[in-house]
């Protein structure tokens, strides 16, 4: 189950973050999301130590905290998309397609008009995409 999906700027600003647990877990996984941007800057900066290619967008698993995973993809204009799940057997071939969904959802909103590149976004429109696309993701991988 996803508990947690982030769009980080390539400033490491955020630009939208969405828990689906309660409010309890939402500073942890602030935290959670926040400590993986190190990680990512690591596997980036250092492409000999992390294994994926520099043209590979999809990270991977970036580490396991606690009860949760996380996950991490970066687009070519180094905005970073950053997954916690709780589960425990969730396969690559669906994190990314969790990720291509997203990634196609992400692109959509900032194509907007409306969008100051930059600035979080505030559309509903995505944020009922990414619950779909949350929820989707969720019993996808419970029925493998």
């Amino acid at each position: 189950m996803s508990v947690c999906v982030a769009v980080v700027g390539h400033q490491n600003n955020p630009l939208y973050i969405q828990s689906f647990t309660d409010a309890d877990d939402a500073l942890k996984l602030h935290h959670i999301v926040h400590c993986s941007l190190d990680v990512i800057d690591e596997r980036v900066n250092n492409p000999k130590k992390s294994g994926p290619l520099l043209n590979e967008t999809f990270l991977g698993l970036l580490y396991p905290a606690d009860n949760y995973k996380v996950f991490g993809y970066l687009t070519n204009t180094k905005v970073k998309f950053i997954l916690v799940t709780t589960d425990v057997d969730v396969r690559d071939a669906s994190v990314r397609n969790f990720f291509r969904r997203f990634h196609s959802a992400y692109v959509d909103a900032v194509s907007n008009p409306f969008h100051v590149p930059g600035k979080k976004i505030t559309s509903k429109t995505f944020a009922g995409r990414v619950s779909a696309i949350v929820s989707s993701f969720g019993s996808s991988t419970t029925t493998d």
